[in-house]
């Protein structure tokens, strides 16, 4: 009868050995604490969460305080935009429960950004498995969470810290889910998107394409605003020239009118609502010439030549993009290089251009990836001599919704030729089944 008593009471202490060694990967929870002031942009705030430890770790649910911060790379995005939220844990409401110190690098976070204001929803963020060692019944470091969403809606909208989690690889992988009590959490950080101004459709056509100094061309345009005041003006390359004239858009957004032109060096003539041209509001320039037809004097000839104006126009190296091949079960980043575009700009007027890119979903075998699984990393080189520089779009996510990927400004010297270039990420998720999937990457140059 002694042995069966000694073997029990050598399982029983090796039971306790390992609910030791387990408690060490729990979380245990700072108790007490109240809901802080409503916060203002960018800034701490408190809120009561509740923390349901693994259930090996023998700890029963505990409320505390967490204690995070919401920041945005984009304050003041557009609709459309892609804005990354970095969601920041300052202190968690948890603490290493045991007197076991805890290696490095053993916690994952997880976790939501909750949307509020203008848009709603939530934004799913994630942190890299790293951490400082944790002494024994230490409080647990502060980490920080990643993640993005485009913007829907104009407007203001609020971003409050969500539910979060922490994974530890340590002896067994296990999870501590941490849940806002009284959710929504206060305000850290508020973004004010504006809405995306309307494509210009103004157009304008000549009645001639030349005159003598002096004549007058007749203008008519379509696309303008419905009883604005609409300029005509010449063109002398990028600048423009002092032959102007007003006319008035009808209801239907219709010009029509005449402009006496008599500047000798005019290359084009332009319309536009405001004060100045733009490429938002103004249309043109369309090519048009003044013959000098004033007499030689005798003994003398006169030499002339032209210089005709071009188009803006895009090609590309090919049409098929490889990327590379991820694992199932693992998933991750699937990498390649988007085929180099070059753009020529050969108008000799004073818009600048943009050309933007949009994803359909990815298509596979009975399973498919989210077009907002895409993102880019935008490159622009502009080549020697040629009048405006060439800027890259912003790195981030492509989607359905689109994303810039080069373009350069409006000017009074714009022009020349451009090659442009992105590496592409698609994200597949760990079990999309094998297979290969393909969507469709349409370039726009606008």
């Amino acid at each position: 009868m002694g042995s069966p008593r000694s073997s029990g009471s050598t399982r029983g202490s090796r039971r306790r050995r390992w609910a030791s060694l387990l408690g060490a990967t729990a979380l245990a929870v700072t108790a007490g604490g109240a809901l802080a002031a409503p916060a203002v942009a960018a800034s701490n705030v408190d809120f009561a969460t509740h923390c349901i430890p693994p259930a090996i770790a023998g700890l029963p649910p505990i409320d505390g305080t967490t204690t995070a911060k919401i920041t945005a790379d984009k304050t003041s995005p557009q609709v459309g935009d892609t804005v990354t939220v970095t969601y920041t844990v300052v202190t968690p409401a948890a603490s290493n429960p045991t007197d076991l110190a805890l290696p490095a690098d053993i916690m994952t976070p997880t976790g939501k950004v909750t949307l509020g204001g203008a848009q709603t929803g939530s934004v799913t963020v994630t942190g890299p498995r790293q951490n400082p060692p944790v002494p024994g019944r230490g409080a647990f470091p502060s980490f920080s969470m990643t993640g993005t969403f485009t913007v829907t809606t104009p407007g203001a909208i609020t971003l409050s810290p969500g539910d979060y989690n922490i994974h530890t690889s340590y002896i067994l992988e296990l999870d501590t889910p941490c849940t806002v009590t009284n959710p929504p959490a206060p305000v850290s950080e508020t973004v004010t998107a504006a809405d995306n101004p309307p494509a210009n459709t103004r157009a304008i056509s000549l009645g001639s394409a030349s005159g003598s100094p002096g004549a007058a061309v007749a203008v008519t345009g379509s696309g303008f605003t419905a009883g604005a005041t609409v300029t005509l003006a010449g063109r002398s390359a990028s600048a423009q020239t002092a032959d102007t004239a007003t006319v008035t858009a009808d209801a239907q957004g219709g010009i029509s009118g005449s402009l006496v032109v008599s500047d000798l060096t005019t290359t084009g003539v332009v319309a536009y609502e405001g004060g100045a041209w733009s490429s938002d509001l103004g249309a043109g320039p369309v090519a048009y010439v003044v013959i000098d037809d004033q007499p030689v004097p005798e003994g003398s000839q006169k030499v002339t030549t032209t210089v005709r104006a071009g188009t803006l126009s895009m090609s590309q190296a090919g049409d098929a993009v490889q990327l590379s091949a991820v694992d199932f079960g693992q998933g991750g980043a699937s990498t390649g290089a988007l085929q180099t575009v070059t753009v020529k700009d050969f108008r000799g007027g004073p818009a600048g251009w943009s050309l933007t890119g949009k994803v359909t979903d990815f298509s596979g075998p009975g399973a498919k990836i989210d077009a907002g699984k895409l993102s880019w990393t935008p490159a622009c080189t502009t080549k020697a001599g040629s009048p405006s520089t060439c800027q890259a779009g912003s790195a981030g996510t492509v989607g359905a919704s689109g994303a810039t990927l080069a373009s350069t400004p409006d000017g009074t010297a714009t022009g020349g030729e451009f090659t442009t270039g992105a590496q592409l990420s698609l994200d597949v998720p760990s079990f999309t089944p094998p297979g290969s999937y393909a969507g469709v990457l349409t370039l726009t140059l606008t």
